[in-house]
C-alpha cells in the first residue's frame, strides 16, 4: 500500500516538473492547494489510463513493437499522455498539453523517467 502512495507522489512531482520544464504543458491553477490536488488527480488519471490501455495496446500492436524495435512505444506513450490531458480537461482540471509533437511525446518520456528515478530512490524496502 505504501508503494502506491510513493508512486502516486512521484508521478505527481514528475507532472509538476514537466509543467515547469516543457513548453506546451501547462497547469493553470490559482492556489497551491489547487495545484497539488490537480497534480495528484492527473497522476491518478495517468496511472489508470496506463494500467488499462497499455497492456491492450502492447498485445494488439505486438508486431509494430517488434518491427520498430520498440520505438512505437514513444508514439503510444505520447498518445496516452494526450488522452490523460483530454480526460483531465473533461473533468474540469486545469492541466493541458498543447499537442502531440513535441509536447506529449517529450512529456510522456520525461514523466516516465522522473517517476522511475523517484520511485527507485524513494521506495527502498
Amino acid at each position: 500500500m505504501k508503494g502506491i502512495f510513493i508512486r502516486l507522489g512521484a508521478t505527481a512531482v514528475a507532472f509538476w516538473l514537466a509543467t515547469l520544464l516543457i513548453p506546451g504543458i501547462s497547469l493553470d491553477s490559482s492556489s497551491a492547494v489547487e495545484t497539488v490536488v490537480t497534480l495528484l488527480l492527473v497522476a491518478v488519471i495517468f496511472g489508470v489510463v496506463n494500467a488499462v490501455l497499455q497492456p491492450i495496446i502492447k498485445t494488439v500492436g505486438c508486431g509494430l513493437y517488434l518491427l520498430t524495435l520498440g520505438l512505437i512505444a514513444l508514439v503510444v506513450n505520447g498518445l496516452l499522455f494526450l488522452l490523460t490531458s483530454w480526460i483531465a480537461d473533461q473533468a474540469g482540471l486545469p492541466f493541458h498539453v498543447a499537442g502531440f509533437w513535441p509536447e506529449a511525446v517529450l512529456g510522456a518520456l520525461f514523466v516516465g523517467i522522473v517517476t522511475w528515478i523517484l520511485g527507485t530512490v524513494l521506495d527502498r524496502d
